[in-house]
């Protein structure tokens, strides 16, 4: 530029540090509707849509397809099939078996078998029904049990080992036994599955898609193209909702809209139907646990074997990593002793199950909780005893069944804190004084503690990048490769960046995620997208930083390691410079004021053939305490109040920290009460819709709902000494599992271990309710 702009007035906003609260970035356009998502943007002049035709049977052989009646539709543009794919026909992302389209076989119920571009959406919708579709059935596997009796598995199982755990199992004076069946969970992101691809010259494609992973979007799309990757551009502003959902499930519909795109030279988007999205979308993955766990006479663990089998749907997907996952959690906060893990990645007949917050973890812990419940019912004990008689230790008993050592273990303390704080003892005294008195209402007291690894147990995916540019008024734009969901990541980062300044957060801009601007990224997931993303973006702050302390030293004949940037001001010693000023003597200078920044996680290493190693950079911990009501004719409950103390390191945002552990516990407890996938015996799916699937609802929040933030940065070099905070807070819930059970427990005075699978809906709760007293009366 030839002239530079009028340097700005200073601006008495206060600068913008981490570890303050700050609003979300886009909480006002989001409340008041401004905030645009993909259905929302400016649609092109030749804009068309696309609907799909699937499947109306579980499996089968495809004998003949007629679409001649679905091309003569009104409205129709072009009619594709799997045999119209220039590229690559099959988008697994990490192992194959996800094919774009139906071939010759079908799956699993609502498979895409073709799909149609029309004028409209209405019109492309109505034509996708007018098919003609013959499938010669085939048997379906639809269960776990099925599977393993079938040895019809999408990948190998793996295994973890410590010790001798048939001998010690032996001889333990308490031994006991127990399964789980753990229901799935559907995502119910408010923003559906959505994409728009637009193309551009010379076979470039521009695709705007809802996705947590907009690197692999582009790569997929490359290769169903036949194109290079640099031929495409995926753009990610904001997600109305991920939860793991669109970490690999965006990317067919985006494929689909791109195939159109690039054969007609027309704008397209496709965004699915809410039932179609739940039909044929992936969800948490069903599990089916068992444990064998031993202990001495006061209830220590000896020895534990733990069965993990993940239905996984009908192809690996992210399933390898998910059972792992589940596996790493098995122990919670627990020394499980002389120990077996393994673990069994089973297909059937179901849509491919995908990541979900907390990715298998949950499905692991909540069998270490089930084991705690078992062990104290057995001995007579109060739970909370039990479970912090086999916490980790500080020096002994303190390394995972698959060897990494906890270090930094917080939880006795964290506990203890929260023991306290919700007056736990007095109020067991109380609660159990009046189940005694009250033959119809039980109440139920669990407190429950997390231990949660931070890390993409897939080791190359521990690394992020950014890109930072500063413009001659002093304003700033970031861009890096995590995606926002309503999380705040975006809100964290742009902290990180005003903080490294000493700049009001107003001045920093965070850009839509875009595989132009910082490439190959990893998906916004394993609760990492501050820790890898805030590193990145940090990085490339120094880097400016550092040349700018160069450049003003040199002014001012000083050192510049000692040049501080704060208050919207550069400080060396005596000399002070308004920050807008030195970038435009630096402009002038030629320094550059663009950098790209980069970060990977250290200390990780895990070896899957020994199941040993350390595959995660830290732990985040917490705990909740649940109180619960239920009634014991109908097994309707509430949960009337919820007290959480959680570890998030030195928090970066407190406001959005606290937001999130509201949230996730409110999903958690959704998973493990009220949301019940079902299908029928055909393999359909029928709770496939807002009206049969019950997601919590704001009468389901706890009337008194206590969540306060443990003071104390992590002892690990991440971003400003913080913790991750995305997915640790959906396992607190566990403590309201835990309650409902203690509280049915209380009808046989606390002499039974009552079975209820998750999800515990009314009907389960009841069912238990009913043997619990019949196990009484067979005592009279």
């Amino acid at each position: 530029m030839r002239k530079l702009i009028e340097q700005p007035t200073f601006d008495a906003t206060p600068q913008g540090a981490a570890g303050k609260s700050h609003k979300h970035e886009s909480a006002e356009r989001q409340v008041s509707g401004q905030a645009r998502y993909i259905d929302d943007m400016p649609e092109a002049a030749n804009i068309h849509h696309v609907a799909v035709g699937v499947s109306s049977v579980t499996t089968g052989t495809i004998t003949s397809i007629d679409l001649s009646l679905v091309k003569a539709s009104e409205g129709v543009i072009d009619v594709i099939t799997v045999d119209d794919i220039p590229g690559h026909k099959d988008i697994g992302p990490v192992f194959p078996g996800d094919p774009l389209l139906a071939g010759t076989e079908i799956l699993y119920h609502s498979q895409p078998i073709f799909a149609v571009l029309a004028t409209s959406v209405n019109l492309a919708r109505r034509a996708s029904l007018k098919a003609n579709i013959v499938i010669s059935p085939t048997e379906a596997c639809l269960t776990v049990n099925q599977a393993k009796q079938r040895e019809n598995f999408v990948r190998p199982p793996h295994f973890m080992r410590r010790g001798d755990f048939q001998t010690s199992y032996a001889q333990s004076p308490i031994r006991i036994e127990g399964e789980m069946i753990i229901g799935g969970q559907e995502h119910m992101y408010l923003e559906g599955q959505v994409s728009m691809a637009i193309p551009e010259e010379e076979d470039r494609m521009l695709v705007y898609s809802s996705s947590q992973h907009p690197s692999e979007v582009q790569k997929l799309i490359a290769e169903v193209l036949d194109i290079k990757l640099h031929k495409v551009v995926v753009d990610m502003r904001r997600m109305g909702g991920g939860f793991g959902g669109k970490e690999t499930q965006a990317a067919q519909w985006a494929c689909l809209a791109a195939v159109f795109a690039n054969r007609n030279k027309v704008a397209v988007k496709l965004r699915l139907p809410r039932m179609l999205d739940m039909m044929a979308t992936g969800k948490r993955h069903p599990f089916e646990n068992k444990f064998k766990v031993a202990t001495d006479n006061k209830g220590l663990i000896q020895a534990t074997h733990i069965e993990i089998n993940g239905n996984c749907g009908h192809s690996p997907d992210l399933s390898d990593a998910i059972v792992d996952r589940a596996m790493f959690h098995a122990d919670n906060g627990y020394f499980l002793a002389d120990c077996y893990v393994e673990g069994h990645r089973c297909r059937t007949n179901q849509v491919s199950h995908t990541a979900y917050r907390g990715f298998g973890g949950p499905q692991g812990m909540i069998v270490a909780e089930a084991m705690m419940d078992a062990i104290a019912r057995k001995l007579g004990k109060d739970p909370l005893d039990i479970r912090k008689l086999n916490l980790y230790g500080k020096d002994t008993r303190n390394t995972t069944q698959y060897g990494m050592q906890v270090e930094h273990n917080l939880l006795a303390d964290l506990i203890d804190k929260l023991e306290a704080s919700c007056d736990y003892q007095l109020r067991r005294k109380q609660i159990t004084e009046f189940n005694k008195d009250s033959p119809i209402i039980k109440k139920g007291l669990a407190l429950t503690p997390v231990k949660f690894g931070i890390s993409f147990t897939a080791k190359h995916l521990n690394q992020a990048g950014a890109l930072l540019h500063i413009y001659t008024d002093g304003s700033m734009q970031i861009n890096h490769g995590g995606t926002e969901m309503g999380q705040g990541l975006h809100t964290k980062i742009g902290q990180i960046v005003a903080n490294e300044f000493g700049v009001p957060l107003s001045h920093v801009e965070i850009t839509s995620t875009r595989t132009d601007k910082v490439p190959n990224t990893s998906p916004t997931a394993a609760s990492s997208g501050t820790d890898l993303n805030g590193k990145a973006a940090q990085n490339a702050c120094l880097i400016i930083k550092q040349r700018l302390a160069k450049f003003y030293a040199e002014q001012v004949k000083g050192n510049p390691e000692q040049v501080i940037f704060c208050e919207q001001s550069v400080v060396l010693n005596e000399h002070t410079i308004a920050f807008t000023e030195l970038i435009q003597q630096a402009y002038i200078g030629r320094v550059s004021l663009s950098a790209s920044g980069f970060y990977k996680t250290p200390k990780l290493e895990y070896d899957r053939s020994t199941g040993n190693g350390r595959p995660f950079f830290y732990f985040a911990y917490g705990a909740s305490c649940s109180e619960v009501s239920i009634d014991t004719l109908t097994g309707e409950y509430k949960v009337d109040r919820v007290d959480i103390l959680h570890d998030v390191g030195k928090s970066l945002n407190p406001a959005i920290d606290i937001g999130q552990i509201e949230g996730g516990f409110i999903q958690g407890m959704g998973w493990l009460t009220t949301e019940e996938l079902l299908w029928d015996t055909s393999g359909k799916l029928i709770s496939n819709n807002p009206a049969t699937y019950k997601i919590p609802a704001i009468g389901d929040t706890p009337e008194i709902f206590n969540v306060d933030l443990y003071p104390r940065a992590n002892d690990e070099d991440s971003i400003y000494h913080s913790k991750a905070v995305g997915e640790p807070p959906f396992m607190l819930a566990n403590s309201v599992w835990c309650a409902l059970k203690d509280a049915i427990s209380s009808i046989t005075n606390y002499q039974t271990d009552p079975v209820l699978h998750p999800p515990a809906t009314p009907e389960k709760v009841y069912n238990a309710v009913e043997q619990a007293q019949a196990w009484l009366e067979k005592q009279i």
